[in-house]
């Protein structure tokens, strides 16, 4: 980071989340978007939901071009103190008994829906090799 680039706290991004006024943080650099929201080939929605966090995985997962990248660079207006970033909470899904109980009859009808035609298709074979092998004796 070059000593005349401005650094920003995170709060500060809150305060920029508008149509009016939009910056995003990605890859802790801030870029002023506001004026490029029309222009935004996937939209001005996709960059107001990204803005007021860090929008780094929202970047990286569309899979930009070094041309996009390289676009980004105009919008750039500093970096972000990382110390005032807060934590990333980490989701867990909740599991109880009933969706346990609730995924076992699923498995089972699984196995029942494979198993029955393997049962079927095995009767009628050996219907049919007993119906030659009684053929064959008179």
């Amino acid at each position: 980071m070059g000593s005349g680039e401005k650094v920003f706290v995170y709060e500060d991004l809150l305060k920029h989340k508008d149509r009016n006024d939009c910056w995003l943080l990605i890859s802790g650099k801030v870029y002023n978007v506001t004026q490029f929201l029309e222009d935004h080939p996937g939209g001005d929605e996709v960059l107001l939901a990204a803005s007021g966090k860090d929008a780094t995985n929202d970047f990286e997962d569309v899979g930009h071009s070094d041309d996009a990248r390289e676009q980004m660079q105009k919008y750039y207006i500093g970096e972000v103190d990382a110390t005032t970033i807060p934590a990333r909470r980490m989701y867990q899904a909740q599991t109880s008994t009933a969706a346990t109980q609730q995924e076992e009859p699923g498995f089972l009808f699984k196995i029942i829906q494979f198993l029955v035609p393997l049962l079927i298709l095995g009767f009628a074979f050996g219907l049919q090799f007993l119906g030659k092998k009684e053929k064959t004796e008179t």
